[in-house]
């Protein structure tokens, strides 16, 4: 594991920080990291205590109260800085975000890319807060708004997007004026580790411009540091990216103190086919929406609407793709289908003994995806009707169709 070393992670590792200060000790609890790829532990993160998450956002306010005075385009240039770092550990980066959380490689990758994007960004709208000017009624008086920074921005991020999510927010925030205090996943905190390192360098020859305090880690449960942190008055927004049910009880907990959230939660998502579709553009993409990033996506296919139309069309494209996904996923390391009619994957019993009996198991279960009902493994299709009893004349009763994986 090469891609650690340039990356800054030990065998042990703080988790607490205010920029190029960390506080983390071995006060906390572990943090075991196990990687999902092969199980092997990668590393442990020393967790943040309450007294630790205390200092840390008590040096982040601080720290607002000096950066709102910085020049906004002064600003951006340090979000510049932090891209051209970005651009410089993105392959070891990526693959830390790969092995960590389980996604593929060219996904870590890409994810990172969005963070080298999103400061781009960034750095262009530094120069941009603009603001209104009106006409008054009254003489000699000029209305006009302004946007003022905030204060100090809380980010919650989820273990399927370990570094993304906080760079869109960090760096929009950055160039308005307010000050970061970053929670990752406990499932995932090495690349937030990874993160703050790579910043070092820049919050480093910035020392005379950049507060201490204004880019912040704390890594914690939920239930101890996160829940600390949905509460702190202290910080008027709160930007969490989770299940929704953690998005729920986040919302609730910071309107009770008039605070602000911004929340990217779980969604039921559907992809609507037509008549007019391109298959060789529709099918891809309704693969990869449902299994990319390991299937734990918020936008993540859920259900897929269909035309009457091209109904026969897609599924018989659907059976093409399965029969060939049971011949491949048979092959995979610890992975083999049961006989069951189903064709769903078993328990994990290792690879077949023998090649003979693989290959028979292989057409037997791409001859068990290929069956009418063309069942995918691991999905189930449903048609819904207009009427109740499902009859031959009520395939026609109602020219959409749903698909539900």
């Amino acid at each position: 594991m090469d891609f650690l070393k340039p990356l800054g992670i030990e065998r042990k590792n703080r988790g607490v920080a205010t920029g190029l200060n960390w506080l983390g000790t071995e006060e906390g609890n572990t943090i075991e990291v196990v990687s999902p790829v092969d199980g092997k532990t990668i590393a442990s993160v020393f967790a943040a205590t309450e007294r630790e998450y205390d200092q840390v956002a008590a040096t982040a306010h601080a720290a607002f109260l000096k950066w709102r005075q910085v020049p906004a385009p002064k600003r951006g240039d340090i979000v510049r800085q932090i891209g051209i770092q970005l651009r410089r550990f993105k392959e070891p980066l990526g693959t830390l975000v790969s092995y960590e959380m389980g996604k593929s490689l060219q996904e870590g990758w890409g994810e990172v890319q969005e963070m080298i994007d999103v400061c781009d960004f960034a750095l262009g709208q530094s120069r941009q807060l603009y603001g209104f000017t009106m006409a008054s009624e009254r003489r000699d008086h000029r209305m006009y708004d302004q946007y003022h920074p905030l204060g100090v921005v809380g980010i919650v991020s989820a273990f399927n997007f370990p570094v993304a999510p906080w760079s869109w927010n960090a760096m929009l925030a950055t160039v308005c004026g307010d000050t970061i205090l970053w929670k990752p996943s406990s499932k995932a905190p090495l690349s937030a580790i990874a993160v703050q390192h790579i910043l070092a360098d820049v919050l480093r020859d910035n020392a005379d411009v950049v507060p201490e305090g204004l880019f912040s880690l704390v890594v914690g449960s939920g239930s101890t540091v996160g829940q600390r942190l949905i509460e702190d008055s202290r910080i008027p927004l709160v930007s969490v990216t989770g299940s929704t049910r953690v998005g729920r009880h986040a919302a609730q907990v910071v309107a009770s103190r008039l605070g602000r959230t911004i929340l990217e939660l779980g969604g039921n998502n559907a992809i609507i086919v037509t008549p007019t579709a391109d298959l060789a553009m529709a099918i891809p993409a309704i693969v990869f929406g449902a299994v990319g990033t390991a299937g734990q996506r918020c936008t993540t296919t859920r259900r897929i609407i269909v035309h009457e139309s091209i109904y026969d069309k897609l599924a018989a494209a659907w059976s093409r793709l399965t029969a060939t996904c049971a011949s491949v996923l048979h092959w995979m390391p610890r992975t083999t289908w049961d006989r069951s009619s189903t064709a769903q994957p078993s328990k994990p019993t290792g690879r077949p003994s023998n090649r003979s009996s693989s290959k028979a198991a292989n057409a037997s279960a791409a001859a068990r995806c290929s069956k009418a009902t063309r069942m995918p493994p691991g999905a189930t299709w449903s048609r819904r009707f207009a009427k109740s009893k499902t009859t031959s004349a009520s395939f026609k009763a109602k020219p959409l169709h749903r698909f539900s994986i």
